[in-house]
């Protein structure tokens, strides 16, 4: 038995069913540096991203790349229920990764790849799932 892993960074918009992710070999700043990038190149023009994350050391770090376009809201310590994000990742156990067995790196990749896009492939899911009246900013 061996056991290998794929990282999925996955950001969500309820308000526009948005999405952004990217299956990474490996968790830290520099995965979290191009999450980031790939997430301020999908922001429309003139809109401004905050993005809720919980206290990772690669969620906090000073060495985290500044986009004029995002701003980072961390959570309180040890409260994950205030991330809707949260959801998504229950989702894609729920229905797609939990207790499952692979033939290797390229298959999980592929089952990684798949289970993001079946769960970002119906419209209006994320906004159903994701959505907090709490988090809204007028």
């Amino acid at each position: 038995m061996q056991f290998e892993y794929a990282y999925i960074f996955g950001a969500v918009c309820p308000e526009l069913d948005l999405n952004a992710a990217l299956i990474l070999p490996a968790i830290g700043i520099d995965a979290m540096n191009l999450h980031l990038e790939e997430i301020s190149q999908i922001i429309p023009r003139g809109r401004h991203a905050v993005i809720v994350v919980d206290r990772a050391s690669w969620h906090t770090s000073g060495k985290l790349k500044k986009f004029q376009n995002i701003s980072l809201f961390p959570l309180p310590a040890a409260a994950p229920e205030l991330n809707p994000q949260e959801q998504v990742w229950q989702w894609l156990r729920d229905n797609d990764l939990a207790n499952r067995c692979y033939s290797g790196y390229e298959d999980i990749l592929e089952s990684c790849c798949k289970a993001w896009n079946n769960f970002t492939s119906i419209k209006g899911r994320i906004k159903n799932l994701c959505s907090r009246k709490w988090a809204k900013i007028l």
